[in-house]
C-alpha cells in the first residue's frame, strides 16, 4: 500500500493582504478563463505574469509547478494555508473532482467579495467611534499633563482647602508626571496581557462570548456570525462538500468562538443521523428563524436555497444595523467627549467659582 504523500505547508510574507486584496481577483479571473475552455496550467501562468504582488506570483508559480507536475490543483493550493485556507481548498477540491473547476471558482469569487464587503462595512463603521475615542483621550492626557499644572501653580495661593474633584485631577496629574514610566509600563503590560490572553483557546473562547453579551454590539456580533454561517454553509453544499466536513470548515469560519463550538459541538450529532436544525435548536446561540428555515430546507431538499437566503437576510439586517449604529454612536460620543473634557475643565474651575461665591 502506497505511503500517503506529505504536504509541506509553507509560509507566505504578506499572507493577509494577499488573501484580501489578491485572491479574489485571481478566482474571479480563473473562472473566467476556465470557462472560455482555456487549459488549467496556462490560466494560473497568464494570471502568475500579471500578478503585481511578487509575493503571490511566488505562490502562483509553486502552485502551477506542482500542477504540471502532475499533481491536483486543490493539494497544491494545500501547501499555501495562509493564503488558501480550508475553506477555499476544500470547496475547489469539491469542484475539481466533480469535474465544475470553473463554476466553483466563480462561486468562490463571489463568496470572497462578499466576505471582504462585510468586512470593509464593520470596519468603516468601527473607524468612526475608534478615531473618536483615541482623539479625545489624547485631548484628555494633554490636559491632564500640561493645563492642569498651571492651575495647580495658582490654587496653591488660595490657603484654603480645594474642591475634592479639583485635589483629585492635580494628585493624578502629580502622579503621572512624577511616574509616567509606571503609567506606560502598565498599560503596556496590561494590552500585551490581555493579546496573550485573547490568543488562548480560552481566552479568544471568552472575548467572543463576551461580544455576544455586550448590549447592543453583541446582537450585531451575533448577525454578522450568523451571516458568515450561513453563507459559508451554502457555498460549501453547493461545491458538494460532505455535511460534516462541511459542519467542521464552518465552525472556523464564523469568526467567532462561542458560535464555532457550538457547530462542531452539533456535528457530533449529525454523525449519528440526526438532522442540522434539530441539533442546533439546543443551543441558545442560533436564532428560531435560523433553525426553521435549515428545517424547511432539509424536509424539501433544498438547504442550499435555504441558507442562501437566510445569508441574503442577515446581511440586510447587518448592513441596517450598521447604519443604525453609526448615526446613533455620533451623539453618543460627543457626550461622551464633553463628560470627559467638560468634567476636566469644570474641575479646574470649580476652586474658581468658589472664590468668586466668597467674595460676592
Amino acid at each position: 500500500m502506497a505511503a500517503e504523500k506529505k504536504i509541506v505547508k509553507k509560509r507566505i510574507s504578506g499572507a493577509r493582504s494577499i488573501r484580501l486584496k489578491e485572491l479574489p481577483l485571481f478566482t474571479r479571473q480563473l473562472a473566467a478563463m476556465l470557462s472560455s475552455g482555456m487549459p488549467l496550467v496556462q490560466s494560473i501562468l497568464a494570471l502568475e505574469e500579471q500578478t503585481p504582488n511578487k509575493h503571490f506570483q511566488a505562490v502562483l508559480k509553486g502552485v502551477r509547478t506542482n500542477v504540471e507536475s502532475g499533481a491536483m490543483y486543490s493539494d497544491s493550493l494545500e501547501e499555501y494555508p495562509q493564503v488558501f485556507d480550508e475553506l477555499y481548498v476544500n470547496m475547489m477540491r469539491a469542484g475539481e473532482t466533480g469535474g465544475m473547476l470553473a463554476e466553483t471558482s466563480e462561486r468562490v469569487a463571489s463568496f470572497l467579495e462578499a466576505s471582504n464587503r462585510l468586512r470593509a462595512k464593520v470596519k468603516s463603521a468601527m473607524m468612526y467611534p475608534t478615531v473618536v475615542i483615541c482623539v479625545a483621550l489624547i485631548i484628555s492626557t494633554c490636559l491632564i499633563i500640561f493645563i492642569v499644572p498651571t492651575f495647580a501653580k495658582m490654587f496653591s495661593g488660595f490657603g484654603a482647602e480645594l474642591p475634592k474633584p479639583t485635589q483629585m485631577l492635580l494628585d493624578m496629574s502629580n502622579f503621572i508626571r512624577d511616574y509616567w514610566y509606571i503609567v506606560l509600563a502598565t498599560i503596556a503590560a496590561t494590552v500585551y496581557s490581555v493579546k496573550r490572553y485573547v490568543q488562548t483557546e480560552k481566552g479568544g473562547y471568552n472575548a467572543d462570548l463576551l461580544r455576544l453579551r455586550f448590549p447592543l454590539l453583541g446582537k450585531l456580533a451575533r448577525k454578522i456570525a450568523i451571516t458568515r454561517f450561513s453563507s459559508t454553509f451554502a457555498q460549501l453544499i453547493s461545491s458538494g462538500v460532505p455535511i460534516i466536513q462541511a459542519m467542521t470548515i464552518v465552525g472556523v469560519a464564523t469568526g467567532n468562538k462561542v458560535i464555532g463550538k457550538a457547530i462542531l459541538d452539533a456535528r457530533a450529532s449529525v454523525e449519528q443521523g440526526n438532522t442540522v436544525s434539530a441539533t442546533l435548536k439546543t443551543n441558545k446561540e442560533f436564532p428560531s428563524m435560523l433553525i426553521h428555515m435549515l428545517s424547511a430546507g432539509e424536509q424539501t431538499g433544498k438547504m442550499e436555497e435555504m441558507l442562501s437566503k437566510l445569508a441574503e437576510f442577515y446581511q440586510e439586517e447587518v448592513d441596517t444595523m450598521l447604519e443604525g449604529l453609526t448615526s446613533m454612536l455620533e451623539p453618543l460620543l460627543m457626550v461622551v467627549i464633553g463628560v470627559m473634557i467638560g468634567g476636566i475643565v469644570l474641575a479646574m474651575f470649580m476652586p474658581i467659582f468658589k472664590m468668586t461665591e466668597v467674595v460676592m
